[in-house]
């Protein structure tokens, strides 16, 4: 049981560890393309940059969900769904101002 559960641990940690980097890259290719757009004066900046960090936002909270798989007693549990909690409410803010941004185009 115990290797079974080592081996979970293992796999757990690794995949969280590639869905932080899937969200560190995101957020990366996103402000390279929002800086783009924004010296070529496009419109669509703001729109671009939000809907990129709210995918990256998407990747990293899978991630601190994965962590709570892995978290050993409550006080790392607690601070997971802290973590969760934060990122959730930027995840909102950023879609309602794509949401506001879209309103404005049209």
């Amino acid at each position: 049981m115990h290797e079974l559960e080592a081996i979970l641990h293992v796999i757990v940690n690794f995949t969280i560890i590639i869905l932080e980097l899937m969200g560190v890259f995101i957020i990366g290719v996103s402000a390279v393309k929002g800086f783009y757009n924004y010296v070529r004066h496009r419109p669509e900046v703001k729109l671009s940059l939000a809907k990129g960090l709210a995918m990256a936002l998407e990747f990293k909270m899978g991630s601190e969900i994965l962590r709570t798989v892995v978290a050993r007693d409550w006080e790392e549990i607690v601070t997971v769904a802290g973590i969760i909690a934060l990122r959730a409410a930027l995840a909102f803010l950023i879609h309602w101002e794509i949401r506001e941004e879209e309103k404005m185009e049209s």
